[in-house]
C-alpha cells in the first residue's frame, strides 16, 4: 500500500496542471456543499429559537375550538384558565393571551386584525409587553415592524380600533401605539395588534377568560387537560422542519450536478491516463504485480484527487467559512414578506458530522469514479500492453 501511494503521488505530480484543475474543481465542491448545508443548518437553528423566543414557548395549550387558519373561530374559542394550570400562572411558568377579530382605521383606511390581550407582566415572550403597563389617555397597543409599514402607523399615534363583543356588539376606541417591535417571526408581526389582557376581558366581557396558553420553555410534563388542546414545541416548529426538507431536497441537485462535473473530469483522467500508460501498466504486470494490484493502483491515484481536493479546500475553505459563520449571509430582499421565520441575515451553523459526511461522502464517491474505468486494466494482456496495444 506505502508504494501505491508513493506511484500514485508521482503519477499525479507529474500530469501537472490537469492534476490541479481536478483538485481545484473537486475542492469548490466541497466548500460549496458544506456552506449551503450549513446555511440551512442556521436557517432552522434560527427559525425555531426565534419562533419559541416570540410566539410559541416552550409549547402550548389550545382551546378546543381554536383554530389559526380560521379566523372565525376565534369569537368561540376562549374559557377560563385550567384550575390544574392555576399554580404554575403564579409561579410565572405560562401565560395566557385571548383573541378576537377586530379593525383598525388608520388614516381612514380600514385593516382587519387579529387583536391579542397579553399580560404586561409576562416574561416568556420576548415581546415587549412591559410597553402595555403604561398609563396613557387611551389603551395602550403594541405593533410589529411589517404591520407598521402597512398601516403606516409610528409609535405615538393614536388609532380607532373596533371589535364585536361577546354579546355580539360592535364597539370601538382609540389605542395608542406606544412601541413597534421587530421580529423575525411573521405569525406575531403581520395583521397583529397587542393590547393588554385585562383590558380585552373587559370589553368582550369576558372576564378571566383566555383562548391559548404560553408554557415556559424550560417546563415539561405537560398533560392533556378536557377543553384545551396541547401543543409540543416539536409539533409546532414541525412546518419548520418540513421547509427546511424541502429546500434541502431541491439543494441536492446542485449538489448532484457540482459533484457530476467534478466526477467527469477525474473519469476522463482516469480513462485517458489507462490509454496513454499501457506499456507502464505492462511493466508493472511484468514486474509482478498482478492485474488486481494495478487496477488498485489507479484507483488510489483517483482517489488522491479527493485528498488533495480536501486539503486544498480547508486552505480557502475555512476562512471563508468562518467568516460566514461570523459575518452571516444578508439576504438580498426584505424577508418581512416572506411569511415566514427567516432573519434578514443567516448565520450557517456547521457540526463535525456535517464536514466529516460531506467529506467521506465525496471521497467515495471519487474512489468508485476511479474504479470504474481501472476495471478495464484486468482485461489486458501485459506482452500486448508492452507494446501499447489494448486487448
Amino acid at each position: 500500500m506505502k508504494i501505491a501511494l508513493k506511484l500514485a503521488w508521482r503519477n499525479l505530480t507529474g500530469a501537472g496542471l490537469r492534476t490541479w484543475l481536478n483538485v481545484l474543481v473537486l475542492s469548490f465542491s466541497f466548500v460549496v456543499i458544506i456552506w449551503l448545508k450549513g446555511i440551512m443548518t442556521g436557517w432552522d437553528h434560527q427559525a425555531k429559537t426565534d419562533m419559541t423566543q416570540w410566539e410559541i414557548g416552550g409549547g402550548q395549550y389550545w382551546h378546543e375550538s381554536y383554530d389559526p387558519y380560521d379566523p372565525f373561530t376565534l369569537a368561540g374559542s376562549h374559557a377560563k384558565l385550567p384550575s390544574q394550570l392555576e399554580n404554575a400562572m403564579k409561579a410565572g411558568d405560562l401565560t395566557g393571551l385571548l383573541l378576537t377579530q377586530g379593525a383598525i382605521f388608520p388614516e381612514g383606511r380600514m385593516m382587519s386584525v387579529v387583536i391579542k390581550g397579553l399580560d404586561p407582566g409576562q416574561s416568556i415572550l420576548k415581546l415587549p409587553s412591559r410597553k402595555l403597563g403604561t398609563t396613557a389617555s387611551a389603551i395602550p397597543a403594541i405593533i410589529g415592524n411589517m404591520m407598521a409599514k402597512h398601516s403606516k402607523l409610528k409609535a405615538g399615534d393614536y388609532v380607532t380600533l373596533r371589535w364585536r363583543n361577546a354579546n355580539g356588539t360592535f364597539d370601538a376606541t382609540d389605542v395608542l401605539i406606544t412601541d413597534i417591535f421587530s421580529s423575525n417571526v411573521p405569525a406575531v408581526d403581520a395583521g397583529q395588534i397587542y393590547i393588554p389582557l385585562a383590558t380585552l376581558q373587559e370589553v368582550m366581557l369576558l372576564p378571566d377568560e383566555i383562548s391559548l396558553i404560553v408554557l415556559r420553555d424550560k417546563t415539561d410534563g405537560w398533560n392533556e387537560i378536557p377543553g384545551w388542546k396541547y401543543k409540543s414545541k416539536a409539533e409546532l416548529t414541525k412546518q419548520v422542519d418540513e421547509m427546511i426538507k424541502t429546500k434541502s431536497a431541491g439543494q441536492t441537485v446542485l449538489y448532484f450536478i457540482l459533484l457530476l462535473l467534478a466526477m467527469l473530469a477525474i473519469f476522463d483522467t482516469q480513462v485517458l491516463s489507462i490509454f496513454r500508460r499501457q506499456k507502464e501498466i505492462g511493466t508493472y504486470v511484468a514486474l509482478g504485480y498482478t492485474k488486481q494490484q494495478v487496477v488498485g493502483l489507479f484507483t488510489v491515484e483517483g482517489s488522491m484527487h479527493a485528498v488533495l481536493a480536501a486539503l486544498l479546500s480547508a486552505a480557502y475553505g475555512l476562512p471563508f467559512l468562518a467568516w460566514q459563520a461570523k459575518a452571516g449571509w444578508t439576504m438580498p430582499v426584505d424577508t418581512s414578506e416572506f411569511g415566514m421565520a427567516i432573519a434578514q441575515t443567516l448565520y450557517p451553523v456547521y457540526s463535525a458530522g456535517l464536514v466529516i459526511g460531506t467529506v467521506l461522502t465525496v471521497t467515495i464517491t471519487t474512489a468508485i469514479v476511479s474504479y470504474l474505468p481501472a476495471r478495464k486494466i484486468a482485461r489486458m494482456n501485459p506482452t500486448d500492453a508492452l507494446r501499447g496495444k489494448l486487448q
